[in-house]
């Protein structure tokens, strides 16, 4: 018998829904890369239902617990007292979701005496010590391109809400006004517009896709270089660094990982480079950005808009200076938890569950560790302290 841990989100205040507002999901086979969606034997789940939450529990109960393995399901994650430290000494897996993440330290996994894999149910695998993981040779996974669309279409989103001025346009409806001049002081259109991505990988490219047909300049950076017939297809300009490519660009989003190499790579002396009155997207992850900086960039106007659902810590303080930074379109950890991704990355999830208990290979494109080594997409993605 196993003992699995599975950390989620709090059910929604109001308890766990009985109905839903739609009743069904679009019927997806394959991402756009080719690749096919999750493909579990079986999933215990109706899709497009809540799972991401603790009554949810991914819909993985009925299938462990008919193959005779304990599953606990907390959100309590914090501190030494956490119900997640509580069941550290004897858990061989571990699951939780980037937008309530279990940091499996360096110390967490020294106390896991019986860890063998780590599960991210969803897309990016930071919260986890990957040097421990492979000092200790724990399996490191994840559900690959899962929710990279549903983050992609929250990016535009966010865009289109900051150069727009959505949000603060939407509060005056609210506050019962009919203030145009206010609204459309600070509103603009995209069109024309220059935007850069850092990272083109699935969620870089998904974006750029989706731009396009606004008519704005289109901006890479990525150390992997896309083939000149994508680049020729979107029209997109390439730039050596991401340095290179900040001056030029209206509008930047961070697409890409965190590790040793991005952490604060936002920070007082790069947003010097940026155009003054530019607008910064940020929904990979909350250290990519020093916290203190972006606040000062907006205070000053380096920035004409901050969004973004990653922060750091995450659940965000009550006190964290992102809440009440002028300027901002901040949401909490939701880009790739929609209803729609949840049913992909448990499915996923099951998929993986179903590889590791049987003995089967789990999927290249799942992998981040195995094997005392960065594996599959973690070798691609991924760096490891020297």
């Amino acid at each position: 018998m196993a003992k699995i841990v599975l950390v989620l989100y709090d059910d929604p205040v109001d308890g766990y829904p009985k109905t839903y507002a739609r009743d069904d999901l679009p019927k997806i086979e394959r991402y756009s890369d080719g690749q096919t969606l999750p493909t579990p034997k079986a999933i215990d789940f109706q899709p497009g239902t809540l799972l991401g939450s603790v009554s949810g529990e991914l819909g993985l109960r009925k299938y462990l617990e008919s193959l005779g393995h304990e599953l606990v399901v907390t959100s309590s994650k914090e501190g030494s007292d956490s119900v997640l430290d509580q069941h550290l000494h004897d858990a061989e897996i571990v699951i939780s979701q980037p937008f309530w993440p279990a940091y499996m330290t360096a110390e967490r996994i020294e106390k896991a005496k019986k860890l063998k894999i780590i599960v991210t149910a969803g897309i990016g695998s930071d919260h986890t010590d990957l040097d421990a993981a492979i000092k200790h040779n724990i399996t490191v996974a994840e559900v690959t391109f899962c929710n990279s669309i549903s983050v992609a279409e929250h990016v535009v989103m966010m865009i289109l809400g900051l150069v727009r001025n959505y949000i603060p346009s939407y509060q005056w409806v609210m506050k019962g006004g009919w203030n145009i001049a206010d609204c459309v002081a600070r509103s603009y259109d995209v069109e024309g517009m220059h935007v850069g991505t850092v990272a083109a990988g699935r969620i870089g490219l998904a974006v750029l896709k989706r731009l396009k047909p606004f008519d704005m300049h289109l901006h890479y950076t990525d150390r992997h270089r896309l083939p000149e017939s994508v680049e020729r297809e979107l029209g997109l300009t390439w730039h050596a660094s991401r340095e290179e490519m900040y001056g030029v660009c209206d509008v930047v989003t961070l697409n890409c990982p965190l590790h040793p190499e991005t952490e604060h790579m936002i920070n007082d002396e790069t947003l010097k480079l940026f155009k003054r009155g530019a607008y910064l997207v940020n929904t990979a992850r909350g250290k990519l950005a020093d916290r203190d900086a972006i606040v000062r960039a907006l205070e000053s106007g380096q920035l004409a808009g901050y969004a973004g659902d990653v922060w750091f810590p995450q659940p965000a303080p009550e006190d964290h200076p992102w809440r009440k930074m002028p300027h901002h379109g901040m949401t909490p950890h939701i880009s790739g938890t929609s209803l729609s991704a949840q049913t992909r990355y448990a499915a996923g999830t099951r998929e993986i569950l179903e590889c590791y208990f049987e003995k089967r290979p789990i999927r290249d494109e799942y992998l981040i560790v195995e094997g005392g080594k960065l594996a599959g997409v973690g070798a691609h993605s991924y760096s490891v302290k020297k």
